[in-house]
């Protein structure tokens, strides 16, 4: 008997469910099939018929299948017949034509700030310095990490942004800890977006150097990539020379490359060759005060492994409907 009566009871609910749903359905093909009564004030109302009785309008709503009535006067019947004409003869609806607009709208402005570099691959919108990368023949963008350059002798810091007490002549080298940088490239003619406006505007001044802090405007073709030296653990990325005057100049071994400006702050920077297996970085040229001592570290190993952290284009991305990229946790 249990049996019996459970069967039935799942045979019950299993009825109701279906008459939901078929409730459900057809309240949903109504509201498709319902015409749209429009109203002067520009909204409308959704009915599958209606008639005029005098002064009235008396409609059956297709969201509440009850007949309602409102004053004649209120409706426009003008707009109401163009509207009937327009979808009988295949036409978008005049909010359906305005979305589209402003998706499209929407669509170019995240196009401006984040431009795409690679089908499925677009540069991230809070900025940063990124390196389109190529691994197993697949694009894919690694986002590059400042280090601080050193000075030797414990003279710590950036000393383009901090005062340095002249000394006798002597020749200083710029290093980096470690033989190798985090991230390998396994391009050898890879392409670096840099964009640290934002970074800038977001940075807290009370953080920076004096000197950082008043540092003119710089312009936009100032980063180069420099051919770090390895040497007894560490990465040499230049020489720094104090004349007995208290003259200071840098010596780099700087790449030949070139710069394009880009939409949303972006500045793409490509070596004009290829590079050859081994360590660089993106360097900030500071016009007369040197280079940054903060560069952007990376080296060159088309035999290296994955790198850990990147970005990947997504398997239904296509060369012309490119997706973002998800943000990485």
């Amino acid at each position: 008997m249990f049996r019996i009566h459970y069967k039935a009871r799942l045979l019950l609910i299993a009825a109701g469910l279906a008459a939901c749903l078929c409730l459900t359905s057809l309240g949903a093909s109504a509201q498709q099939l319902a015409k749209r009564l429009i109203l002067k004030d520009g909204s409308y109302q959704l009915a599958t018929k209606w008639e005029k009785k005098a002064d009235r309008v008396r409609y059956l709503s297709a969201e509440r299948n009850e007949w309602e009535e409102i004053p004649n006067s209120l409706v426009d019947w003008e707009a109401t017949d163009k509207y009937e004409k327009d979808r009988a003869a295949g036409k978008p609806a005049p909010e359906a034509v305005t979305l589209d607009k402003e998706l499209e709208a929407e669509r170019q402005a995240d196009e401006a700030k984040s431009p795409h570099v690679a089908p499925g691959l677009r540069l991230p919108d809070e900025g940063g310095v990124v390196l389109l990368d190529n691994y197993q023949n697949k694009p894919e963008l690694v986002e590059l990490q400042q280090s601080g350059g050193e000075v030797n002798k414990n003279m710590k810091g950036n000393i383009l942004r901090a005062a340095i007490n002249p000394i006798a002549s002597a020749k200083q080298t710029i290093e980096l800890p470690g033989l190798h940088a985090k991230i390998q490239a396994h391009a050898t003619l890879p392409a670096i977006y840099v964009n640290v406006e934002q970074q800038d505007q977001g940075a807290d001044a009370s953080t920076q150097g004096p000197q950082q802090a008043q540092q003119p405007e710089q312009p936009w073709d100032r980063f180069r990539i420099v051919r770090l030296d390895s040497k007894q653990g560490k990465r040499i990325v230049g020489d720094i020379k104090i004349a007995v005057y208290g003259k200071v100049s840098q010596n780099q071994k700087l790449i030949p490359s070139t710069a394009e400006k880009l939409t949303g702050g972006w500045v793409k920077v490509t070596p004009t060759t290829t590079l050859a297996p081994g360590e660089y970085a993106v360097a900030e040229m500071l016009g007369k005060e040197g280079m940054n001592l903060f560069v952007w570290d990376f080296g060159v190993n088309p035999s290296a492994p994955a790198n850990a952290m990147s970005w990947k284009p997504e398997p239904s991305a296509t060369p012309d409907k490119p997706k973002t990229l998800d943000k990485r946790q």
